[in-house]
């Protein structure tokens, strides 16, 4: 059965097949949170989400000044509630039917997280490179997070300055290890929803290698990086 989980936003060409799997428009975070953990196995956990009161929203941590209003861990411990199964999923978010979906990295992938322009400008680049791409998320806050294999945090900096830039030039960042993305379709208060810049599909179950694309988004950065 083809694997699609769909976004907004797709910068690769629509998958139609038999069998293909309906898009998350529309669904429950819980059964969105469930599909993450049963098909791509991805381990999973349930954030803040976002209240209504009188008409104002606020984040349900009860911070007024929370920089991403339902979009964040709820509990210090969340490392450890994440889980890849299925049904722990669902037991979660039946608990929490409107928290958001967070995907720890350092697991089965570490995310390279680049302002949304050059994350854009880096994505045609490697279409015309051919490079075979991972999932792809955009956020709210104009950031895109680029999936790989795990393990890019150690090696990113390394590879970044054998390209000749040095890290802290760029706004290039790592995330492994104790640490996680937010998932389509959770939202980030009024801002709007995590979307897919390139969906999850059967074809990029394979994740690249940091190798791969460290390159082209480097690139990108340090482009934009020197725009007055």
């Amino acid at each position: 059965m083809e694997e699609t989980i769909a976004g907004t936003s797709d910068v690769t060409s629509p998958v139609t097949p038999t069998g293909q799997i309906p898009p998350q428009r529309g669904e429950s975070l819980l059964d969105t949170a469930v599909r993450y953990a049963e098909e791509r196995h991805w381990d999973v956990f349930p954030g803040t989400w976002l209240e209504f009161e009188q008409g104002v929203q606020r984040c349900s941590c009860d911070d007024a000044a929370c920089p991403t209003p339902g979009a964040h861990a709820a509990r210090p411990d969340w490392a450890t509630q994440a889980t890849g199964s299925a049904t722990g999923a669902r037991r979660l978010w039946s608990k929490h039917p409107k928290a958001s979906i967070l995907l720890p990295t350092g697991r089965t992938f570490d995310a390279i997280d680049v302002p949304e322009t050059a994350g854009f400008l880096a994505l045609a680049r490697m279409e015309r490179m051919e490079l075979t791409l991972g999932p792809v998320t955009c956020t709210p806050d104009r950031r895109m997070q680029f999936f790989v294999l795990p393990g890019a945090t150690a090696k990113v900096p390394d590879l970044v300055r054998k390209l000749g830039w040095p890290p802290a030039s760029l706004d290039l960042v790592t995330l492994g290890e104790g640490q996680y993305v937010a998932a389509p379709p959770t939202r980030f208060g009024s801002q709007g929803a995590v979307q897919w810049a390139c969906r999850p599909t059967a074809a990029n179950r394979w994740l690249p290698d940091a190798d791969e694309l460290v390159s082209p988004l480097a690139y990108a950065c340090g482009r934009e990086g020197r725009r007055p």
